[in-house]
């Protein structure tokens, strides 16, 4: 008499944005699933560095003995469409070997990311190397709030209003075209600015546009500084998580022959 060998059930993947710093801004979602999660897999900079994110997070999260997977992404720029640096491939095989290790002994693991999983996310790059071996693996994305909404939310100050174009630009890749953005668009959301806050303030200066930038560093975290004038940041040094928001039009609203403006 023969009989079928057991088989373990696949874990489910969850990738968590976790919020810009403050741990308050985690959603409810957030931390129901980071809780339960007995494994996270947290992405460092760096072989054996910190995790910002697994800071966050556990800061919300009690300790429920579960396993961390210290997941190293260089910080090196990424262009889609183009080849990639094989560091980077590398890393992101090994980070997703491992993963895939514990999803196939049947735990869900858990990748808290900071700001929203969607935007500017190592957590994708990831996943795209463990869907290209295990592609049938099952994968949840929960929403966080962005750096780019806690910085309006911050001057109480909106990001686009009626029908403004706003743009999101990863200011840190040299582009020819962000002057033109800069021109033409009514509000552009510059990330990662930290190594080009000069030549930045130098271009927002030639457009005239110094006065519609407010500068945050760390948002929500803190160690955060804003600069509601752009000026003074000139020289600084700033850390990786640096949020330019530029916005040309004051708040105005028409009610009759009136306008309110702010």
């Amino acid at each position: 008499m023969s009989s079928e060998p057991l088989t373990t059930a696949i874990g489910h993947l969850y990738l968590v944005g976790v919020g810009p710093g403050d741990p308050e801004l985690m959603t409810y979602k957030a931390v129901r699933i980071l809780s339960e999660a007995r494994v996270w897999a947290v992405p460092t900079a760096r072989e054996n560095g910190l995790s910002s994110a697994r800071q966050i997070a556990e800061k919300m999260v009690p300790d429920n003995g579960r396993t961390i997977l210290s997941l190293c992404f260089p910080m090196k720029k990424v262009y889609l469409g183009q080849e990639t640096d094989n560091q980077l491939l590398s890393a992101w095989r090994k980070s997703a070997d491992e993963v895939i290790r514990h999803l196939e002994s049947g735990e869900d693991v858990a990748f808290p990311t900071l700001g929203d999983a969607t935007l500017y996310s190592t957590a994708f790059y990831l996943l795209a190397m463990i869907q290209e071996q295990r592609p049938n693996i099952g994968v949840t994305v929960v929403p966080g709030i962005t750096a780019m909404a806690a910085c309006a939310a911050s001057q109480s100050s909106p990001l686009a209003l009626g029908n403004d174009v706003l743009a999101v630009v990863p200011a840190a890749f040299e582009d020819d075209r962000l002057r033109d953005i800069l021109t033409t668009l009514d509000a552009v959301v510059l990330m990662k600015v930290h190594k080009r806050i000069d030549a930045l303030i130098d271009l927002l200066d030639e457009l005239g546009l110094c006065d519609c930038a407010v500068l945050t560093e760390r948002s929500g975290m803190p160690e955060e500084r804003v600069f509601t004038d752009i000026r003074q940041a000139r020289g600084c040094t700033l850390h990786y998580f640096s949020t330019m928001v530029v916005r040309k039009k004051k708040v105005q609203v028409s009610h009759g022959s009136h306008a309110i403006a702010a």
